[in-house]
């Protein structure tokens, strides 16, 4: 799937006691003659977001009930079929994205605010070193797998067993916490999986089976780090 880039203005008001509303408008279109230093280049009109956003309400429990509402517009014949119904669903660009991006954000927080116990400060500055050594691992990763940061191409001219769907990447590594310094090589490929999409996501979750198919565990047992 082609990274999306969208420029929005965004206007957050109080509404009444407990209540606000966040409101996002595209820039995309709306020119020089509107004060805006924004192009309507042909890549950000690919995916336009049109008036969206959320409502977050108050309750007596000390939770939040949060609406959000995402109307979106994308040119899907630059999608690969494999993935287009995964964007007609809205779990990519709908509001169950920005929902679940927002309670990860919220369990960050949790973790790395300072708490009144005093007896569990060892655990808890554990627990923020793993949560900043997760992030910097997903950080990484999404910056390799990332097609804004370079182009994925062809594998021409090779013979052999590598498929024709194989593309590969490869960036320069410079200053990265966490990375050695030089050439990163991406590879991916997408294949046809015949189970449901919960099976394979909690076998690839179970430590138990990670030998199964991780070849960087070499054999050995796994242990999840809570």
């Amino acid at each position: 799937v082609p990274v999306r880039e969208v420029a929005f203005l965004r206007f957050c008001k109080q509404l009444g006691e407990g209540l606000w509303a966040v409101v996002d408008v595209s820039m995309d279109g709306l020119g020089m003659e509107q004060g805006l230093a924004v192009a309507s280049t042909t890549a950000n009109m690919k995916c336009r977001r049109l008036p969206s956003g959320c409502v977050v309400q108050d309750t007596p429990s000390g939770f939040c009930k949060v609406t959000w509402v995402e109307h979106t517009v994308y040119d899907e014949s630059s999608v690969h079929q494999l993935y287009r119904p995964l964007l007609r669903s809205g779990l990519a660009l709908g509001a169950g994205r920005w929902l679940a991006t927002l309670q990860r954000q919220y369990d960050c927080l949790d973790v790395l605010m300072p708490k009144q116990d005093s007896s569990a400060d060892a655990m808890l500055e554990g627990s923020r070193s793993l949560l900043r050594l997760a992030e910097r691992m997903m950080d990484n990763f999404c910056a390799g797998v990332s097609a804004s940061s370079a182009e994925w191409s062809k594998l021409d001219d090779v013979t052999g067993s590598i498929g024709e769907d194989v593309r590969i990447m490869a960036r320069r590594s410079v200053d990265e916490p966490g990375v050695p310094a030089g050439v990163v090589l991406c590879a991916a490929t997408s294949v046809w999986m015949l189970v449901t999409p919960k099976r394979l996501f909690n076998f690839l979750c179970n430590e138990k089976t990670r030998a199964e198919w991780d070849i960087l565990s070499k054999g050995g047992p796994m242990q999840e780090v809570t």
